[in-house]
């Protein structure tokens, strides 16, 4: 019986030492969403993943389609149809990647102009909203949003949160992160960081161009190659003998075959010449 009272005793004196330890609250991980990020980075932020997965499918379904008609054949409206169905994505994609570089060109404007802001003696939130009116006129648009934002709540780190948010690019979360932080630590360096962060900016875009520059033909070349086979069997599928001649399954073996060394070919060119591309981190 003293054994069962002290084992009782025990556990209330350890319930009674855990209570002035609360558990910290669980930090939710925001999931990656690579499309989502890429549409956003493209300019289209309130265009869904759902949205675009439809139009892509709607796209892939007209082409077979329409080329079926044509042909009276299957594994060429299929080839064409899934090239078709690329296209949305390649798109995007393009868009978003001369968008980043639009951007990664006007942020140090941007710094420049927040820091002659702060001086004048704005507050951060003051000076982050005067860009949607002074800033570059690319970025007004976010701005403008961040600072309807920031007057109905008055939150700076949500109303930052969500402009991460709609430009889904990862020198803005380093720059909003930089900005977060120093308002946080009492704001007085703020102009050292803004001015270092600008310098950064100018030095890391300046070797992007010089480095992109040397590889944009080799690029071209690359796409050319890759294209110009499914050209020609654009052109010879309007024949009815050669569309029944890839309608056999030498003729889809052959197809097969070209696809994956066009794919294959143009994937391993992209992961050699690719630049290092910085990733979202700061989410």
């Amino acid at each position: 019986m003293g054994v069962v009272v002290g084992l009782i005793l025990g556990a209330g004196l350890l319930l009674i030492w855990l209570s002035f330890f609360p558990r910290a609250a669980r930090v939710r991980r925001v999931r990656a969403n690579p499309l989502g990020d890429l549409l956003a980075q493209a300019g289209w932020y309130g265009v869904g993943v759902r949205g675009y997965l439809a139009l892509t499918i709607g796209i892939v379904v007209v082409v077979w389609i329409v080329l079926w008609v044509l042909t009276g054949a299957l594994i060429i409206p299929t080839a064409f149809a899934l090239i078709a169905g690329g296209l949305p994505y390649a798109l995007v994609r393009s868009r978003a990647a001369s968008r980043r570089l639009a951007l990664r060109e006007l942020w140090p404007d941007a710094l420049d102009d927040l820091l002659s802001s702060v001086r004048a003696g704005m507050s951060l939130p003051e000076a982050l909203s005067g860009l949607s009116e002074r800033g570059p006129h690319n970025l007004r648009e976010p701005f403008r949003a961040f600072a309807l934002d920031y007057q109905v709540s008055a939150r700076f780190d949500d109303s930052l949160d969500r402009l991460k948010d709609r430009l889904a690019d990862p020198v803005a979360d380093r720059i909003a992160e930089a900005l977060r932080l120093t308002r946080d630590v009492g704001g007085r360096d703020l102009g050292v960081t803004l001015r270092t962060l600008a310098a950064m900016l100018r030095d890391e875009q300046r070797t992007r161009g010089e480095l992109a520059a040397r590889q944009s033909w080799t690029i071209n070349a690359a796409r050319l190659a890759v294209v110009a086979p499914w050209l020609v069997l654009a052109m010879i599928s309007l024949r009815s003998e050669a569309a029944q001649a890839f309608n056999t399954p030498v003729g889809t073996v052959v197809l097969l075959a070209g696809a994956s060394a066009c794919a294959c070919a143009y994937w391993l060119m992209l992961r050699l010449g690719a630049l290092p591309h910085e990733r979202r981190v700061w989410r």
